[in-house]
């Protein structure tokens, strides 16, 4: 596999579909002889091909990163500010463009990827002031006459791996906060959705981002474990951070602990939402559907599992499946999935449950659907443990409810899983809501709204298989901070 670039792009102008998707590296636009197909979900039809990465251009994206380093590393907060807020500027100018290759890409609708530009323009913003808030300290030392200072320094080399499923926001995120901090990153984007990512690196180019601080590649499925191996490997890599499943974080983890890596996780995760007997069930039963159905349930903070308490179980569930037909109508066509592995996921799932006496509130699980890449919206009640469904991640629009008779019988259930990313509470007494989400063992719960919430000014992650560490606000700066000791003698 042999590059090719062109030099003179400066990443201005839209993609021309009609070549394949380059890689950028070292500031510049790079194709390969080897490429890959990427096919629309919403049609089974292909977009477009790609250009596919291989350990060469990885090596070569490195390197580009470490040149880049020496002098990114002394980059002072002004002129960071000055990229950041350029290019938050230039996505807002060609978001109609970005949000179409995301649509194109993923079947995303156009609310799901205006929300995805509208927030990651408005993380561009707000990391763009916080470089000048990094501080060290002057701590005090034991012995007489010994100074001391705490400097904070970038680890390096950042190697970033983002999924497809809201690409703007994961995409930025695994380099803002690196490259805020002195780092510099090589992005490796999915492989559904290249031209996404594409364009990440070609606003970064425009606003003039010095060449080498970010390179952003894509690969075949074939060619993953050779190449994102060969750059946890690589020694010039300091730090690993990871968007994805769970499966694939644990050999990501495995890989970079090997190589005694640092790593930052963020996997997937089974929300639950807890409605009390005193919610607003309006409110509770929109927020909960929105929470499982937006994007067709492919967010890792979705609603997985709505407890309810027994008194109010019945009218919820109206309410519920009234609120779902207005996001998805349930006679109209089914929302797209990215893959087909996921609708056939969804559909043993919602078999197994029915099979082991779950019974379907909203949907028909036998329903035809027009292609392998849709399926209807379902909302199943009754389920229970023995159920793959009660454990397994759906990743598609498949919600339990299960009626609870208490708060702590709903707290018990909320932490009966490997997961906790996110949850949600739904009560009108604020003291309740908050002893509840103080035992829900999760990275974030949020009180009278949807367990889809990410913002750039909060620390965002999980617990157990939901991954460690936080991206957001000054916390997602510190995890690219390392810490060094210097001390002094005074003369």
């Amino acid at each position: 596999m042999n590059g090719h670039s062109n030099g003179s792009s400066n990443g201005s102008t839209a993609a021309d579909t009609s070549k394949p998707v380059p890689l950028w590296i070292a500031g510049e636009e790079v194709w390969t002889d080897t490429t890959f197909d990427v096919i629309s979900p919403s049609t089974g039809e292909k977009l477009w091909s790609s250009s596919s990465c291989s350990v060469k251009e990885a090596t070569r994206a490195i390197d580009a990163a470490q040149n880049a380093l020496k002098t990114w590393r002394k980059a002072k907060p002004a002129e960071i500010r000055t990229i950041f807020l350029k290019a938050a500027d230039i996505m807002e100018r060609r978001q109609d463009e970005l949000a179409g290759y995301m649509k194109s890409e993923t079947g995303a609708l156009d609310a799901f990827a205006g929300f995805n530009m509208h927030t990651t323009i408005e993380n561009f913003r707000d990391v763009a002031g916080r470089a000048a808030n990094i501080l060290g300290a002057i701590p005090q030392t034991a012995t007489p006459g010994q100074g001391a200072f705490v400097f904070k320094e970038p680890y390096g080399v950042n190697f970033g791996i983002a999924p497809w499923n809201a690409p703007y926001i994961l995409g930025s995120r695994a380099f803002l906060y690196a490259i805020a901090t002195g780092n510099t990153v090589v992005l490796k984007g999915s492989e559904l959705s290249p031209r996404t990512f594409w364009a990440m690196g070609s606003v970064m180019k425009e606003a003039g981002l010095p060449d080498g601080v970010l390179s952003v590649i894509y690969h075949r499925t074939e060619d993953a474990a050779a190449v994102t191996n060969s750059i946890i490997e690589n020694t010039l890599v300091k730090k690993v951070n990871f968007t994805g499943s769970t499966g694939v974080g644990s050999i990501i983890a495995s890989k970079a602990g090997k190589e005694l890596k640092p790593v930052l996780m963020e996997l997937g995760g089974k929300a639950s939402a807890i409605v009390c007997e005193d919610a607003n069930i309006e409110n509770a039963s929109w927020q909960c559907a929105l929470g499982a159905f937006l994007h067709a349930g492919q967010i890792c903070m979705s609603t997985e599992r709505i407890l309810v308490n027994r008194k109010i179980i019945d009218q919820f569930a109206t309410a519920l499946t009234a609120a779902a037909d207005k996001i998805y109508s349930l006679d109209s066509d089914a929302p797209v999935l990215v893959a087909k592995p996921g609708v056939e996921k969804n559909k043993q799932l919602r078999s197994d449950a029915v099979a082991k006496g779950a019974k379907v509130v909203a949907g028909d699980i036998d329903t035809h659907e027009q292609s392998a890449y849709r399926i209807r919206p379902v909302i199943i009640q009754d389920v229970k443990k023995e159920m793959d469904i009660f454990y397994t991640e759906s990743f598609g629009p498949s919600v339990s409810l299960i009626a609870v008779d208490s708060d702590e019988e709903a707290i018990e259930v909320a932490n009966d899983t490997e997961y906790g990313l996110s949850g949600a509470v739904f009560t009108e007494n604020l003291g309740r809501g908050l002893k509840i989400a103080r035992e829900v063992d999760s990275g974030a719960v949020h009180i009278n709204s949807m367990t889809v919430h990410d913002e750039g000014m909060l620390p965002h992650g999980g617990v157990k298989k939901s991954g460690w560490g936080r991206f957001n606000g000054q916390w997602g700066l510190e995890e690219f901070l390392k810490l060094k000791t210097v001390t002094y003698m005074e003369s």
